[in-house]
């Protein structure tokens, strides 16, 4: 990719700038590369006003998928990244910040997952979205927040299932489909071959969310006695246990159209988003402390910088490249594929809170 002659050399010199100068200087630039912008939820309001599509990470690797782009420029973490090189493999795919990593995804790693799977070798792998692309060419089907009990209901209920790599997600689905939730330290002594066979889940949590506690959660209520509660599957069981729905953040957009008072338990980017979207209604996190440092390393500044220099593009091995897709095409046809915007959807859309088809966080 060539480097624009005004390009400068650091993302600190783009800081300097002014965000109407950055802004200028990031359309122009990916009106010249053939660029698109991807937003997740989770972006600083800055990086989504700018953003072609703003939504969950996979809805938006498809979205990206969709288009003519050369392109795809991810604001979001690594994973995100890299699933939308594993859907686009003839485009080029940037993101803002390398260091943007995920740490629920980082609790897996492929050498452990090999030792997991030849521990259980008649086990269906269900690996969650939020993962690395070589994880998910381990597996055998992804899912998302919103169709991870689907996907475990597919599986036949006499099979065993290692489900990584959030046990909060994979205590929900077991719940949700009544099979038994075991850690690896208790699959070790149990007897799997009944039916319906149980879970086994990675021991790995999004921060974020396994943060948010019940003291927080009442402390909402009080101030906002009327307020339906809406909260991510990501999050611990006794706060799920409380919740009036549970819902992935593209459910949470839609249940955003239909409620005006709100207790939402996710990350703040997408509150904050929703509660410009809707300034006449009440919208509160149920924890005011629930931020992803990791999502919000990416900057107007970086994002210049990574149009102007063509960085940090994500490269995958062909071969993992396709066992994650394999994976990932398994969930789609599971869920019926992935279809065109509703008119509503569409609207959401030109506000800049594009809810996508998948459901992922």
């Amino acid at each position: 990719m060539i480097i624009t002659a005004d390009a400068l050399p650091t993302s600190l010199h783009y800081s300097r700038l002014s965000d109407e100068e950055l802004t200028e200087r990031i359309l122009r630039r990916k009106a010249d590369l053939n660029a698109v912008i991807l937003g997740h939820n989770y972006q600083r309001s800055e990086i989504q006003d700018v953003s072609d599509y703003v939504g969950d990470s996979l809805g938006l690797s498809q979205e990206a998928a969709g288009t003519d782009a050369d392109v795809i420029v991810f604001c979001g973490v690594h994973f995100m990244a890299e699933t939308a090189k594993v859907l686009s493999p003839e485009k080029v795919v940037l993101m803002p910040d390398s260091r943007a990593g995920c740490p629920m995804a980082d609790f897996a790693t492929v050498d452990a997952v090999r030792r997991l799977k030849a521990r259980y070798p008649d086990a269906a792998v269900v690996t969650y979205v939020n993962s690395t692309a070589a994880v998910k060419a381990e597996s055998d089907v992804c899912c998302t927040s919103s169709n991870a009990v689907r996907v475990v209901e597919s599986i036949p209920a006499g099979r065993p299932i290692l489900f990584i790599p959030d046990r909060n997600l994979a205590r929900y689905a077991a719940e949700k489909t009544g099979r038994p939730f075991l850690t690896p330290a208790e699959a070790a002594g149990a007897e799997l071959n009944v039916e319906p066979a149980p879970i086994i889940a990675w021991e790995g949590y999004c921060y974020v969310h396994d943060d948010m506690v019940l003291h927080e959660l009442d402390r909402a209520r009080r101030a906002h006695p009327r307020a339906k509660v809406v909260i991510h599957p990501e999050a611990r069981k006794d706060l799920l246990e409380q919740a009036d729905v549970i819902a992935s953040t593209s459910g949470m957009i839609e249940i955003a159209e239909q409620y005006d008072e709100l207790i939402i338990g996710t990350e703040r980017g997408l509150i904050d988003r929703l509660q410009e979207r809707f300034p006449n209604k009440t919208i509160v996190p149920l924890s005011r402390a629930a931020v992803c440092g990791n999502m919000k390393l990416n900057t107007l500044a970086k994002l210049a910088w990574s149009l102007d220099h063509g960085e940090h593009e994500i490269v995958l091995d062909e071969e993992v490249r396709r066992g994650a897709e394999s994976a990932l095409r398994r969930m789609l046809e599971l869920s019926g594929g992935w279809r065109a915007p509703t008119a509503e959807e569409a609207d959401l859309e030109l506000a800049g809170l594009r809810p996508s088809s998948c459901g992922c966080a």
